[in-house]
């Protein structure tokens, strides 16, 4: 795939997150995906994709991610995005739904292989968001 349709590909991934349709999102890894969080362990393939991004936004219904920038270079798409959501849902990492609101940036890397997100790897700031909660 070229680095366009390697972007474009990035691009309806995080919308289809912030549509919040994780079977949909199943779609979108590769068989051999694997998603490193920035301080947990990491989670494998479609099913591991959709668990982890379910366990997180599930805490904030509802919430906005645009992307603010996308760069890409041969089979790897980097993304910086905002997110924004009020803690109404589910725990967020121990912490009760709070009604409160959150902002926060997240960086991401993800590398492509045959049409697919093969390895994602993100970088945020948690303890901003628990600061946000408190």
């Amino acid at each position: 795939m070229s680095v366009e349709a390697n972007k474009q590909l990035v691009r309806r991934f995080y919308e289809t997150i912030e549509k919040e349709d994780y079977e949909a999102l199943k779609e979108f890894a590769h068989k051999d995906f694997v998603f490193y969080p920035q301080i947990d362990t990491p989670f494998y393939g479609a099913e591991g994709l959709a668990e982890s991004e379910k366990k997180n936004f599930e805490a904030f219904p509802g919430f906005k991610m645009p992307i603010q920038a996308i760069m890409g270079e041969d089979d790897q798409v980097a993304v910086y995005l905002i997110f924004e959501g009020t803690h109404t849902g589910i725990p967020f990492r121990g912490v009760p739904a709070t009604g409160k609101k959150v902002r926060f940036s997240l960086m991401m890397m993800l590398r492509i292989a045959d049409g697919k997100i093969i390895e994602k790897r993100s970088h945020v700031d948690v303890n901003d968001i628990l600061r946000q909660l408190k």
